[in-house]
């Protein structure tokens, strides 16, 4: 059995493949989402162009998306939320991370994509990068705590001024 790339467990060929050939349209705004990330890791890249709603066509570059799709080692991809996008709907958002190695480096991406619904068909028309959240490597200081500096004082009457 092949397993589709998009997480779901099934095999491509009854997941994400008939969505990408154009033998049925994906239902919601994640299953296309879905299916443009299998279509990445499987070289699809007409499928990335028919997928991009129309009015968002012209920014598109093929040559630098198939060159990233093939220099990438896609590791998966996470849905982290989605907004709308059913079946029933006309526009819908998918908050999604992938991870994947490029030139040695595992990165991930983690995008809120915007998606839209026009008779009958999904497309992809936007997406934002989401900023990685700021982590410390040790406990934020108090104003109250002890100083860092080891003088004795609250930190907000020492190094905290």
């Amino acid at each position: 059995m092949d397993l589709c790339p998009c997480g779901s467990n099934l095999d491509y060929g009854s997941c994400c493949r008939p969505v990408i050939k154009g033998e049925k349209p994906a239902a919601t705004a994640e299953q296309l989402m879905r299916s443009r990330y299998s279509a990445y890791v499987k070289k699809e890249m007409p499928y990335i162009l028919e997928s991009l709603h129309p009015d968002h066509r012209s920014d598109y570059d093929e040559n630098s998306s198939k060159a990233w799709a093939e220099r990438a080692q896609w590791h998966g991809i996470k849905i982290l939320s989605t907004v709308k996008g059913g079946i029933e709907d006309s526009e819908g958002q998918v908050e999604f991370a992938v991870s994947y190695t490029e030139n040695g480096f595992r990165q991930e991406h983690h995008e809120l994509s915007s998606f839209k619904k026009e008779k009958g068909a999904w497309f992809f028309t936007t997406g934002k990068t989401m900023p990685k959240p700021v982590s410390r490597a040790e406990p934020k200081t108090g104003r109250n705590d002890p100083c860092t500096c080891g003088s004795g004082k609250k930190y907000k009457k020492c190094c905290g001024q």
